[in-house]
């Protein structure tokens, strides 16, 4: 299995010009680095609703934050060949882009996938491991995937901070895993129709 990682940032409001103030990673393994953003240059935009919702308040930012160059060079190092999976990854693409482009580095360094598409991948290499006929395959995953999105409105709600909601994010990629494995023990593995 290639290795990916859940990331997930928190930004300064939603709007356009909003930009990155926190980010983190978790592996599947556990590990995971998190990190509060110092704002770059130019990065002004500010909403107190944002700042209600994650707690965190610019001027922590600007006291406690890493530079926003060392950040974007870390990730870089730290992710380089690893597949990223993010909840929102139109939203959270859009804060790494700004923080890439802050440092100086190409904004397509590092490309973030869906963690819906995460748990279809999941899914179909157990199920494809134990041994089920690719015409069930499909049929197998969706069922399970679609039960799955049904409980994840059960969760508790998103923390909105970064390492919090990466954790889960990842959580949910290992229950689909373990999902799959339990529907091969139910089924009786192998060649299932």
């Amino acid at each position: 299995m290639s290795r990916i990682a859940f990331l997930d940032f928190e930004a300064s409001s939603l709007a356009k010009t909003s930009y990155p103030i926190e980010v983190a990673w978790v592996f599947p393994d556990g590990k995971s680095e998190s990190f509060l953003i110092r704002p770059a240059p130019g990065w002004t935009d500010w909403a107190p609703e944002a700042e209600a919702v994650h707690g965190l308040a610019r001027e922590r930012l600007v006291r406690e934050g890493v530079a926003h160059d060392w950040v974007a060079l870390h990730m870089l190092t730290a992710l380089r060949d690893v597949a990223l999976y993010a909840s929102a990854p139109s939203w959270d693409g859009h804060w790494l882009s700004r923080l890439l482009r802050a440092a100086g580095l190409p904004r397509h360094a590092l490309r973030l996938k869906a963690t819906a598409e995460a748990q279809r991948r999941a899914v179909l290499d157990v199920l494809a491991a134990g041994g089920v006929a690719p015409t069930a395959r499909d049929a197998l995953a969706g069922k399970l995937l679609a039960t799955l999105r049904l409980e994840a409105r059960d969760d508790p709600a998103a923390e909105h901070r970064a390492l919090s909601d990466a954790r889960r994010e990842c959580r949910r990629w290992a229950r689909a895993r373990s999902r799959a494995a339990a529907l091969l023990r139910e089924e009786g593995g192998g060649g299932v129709e």
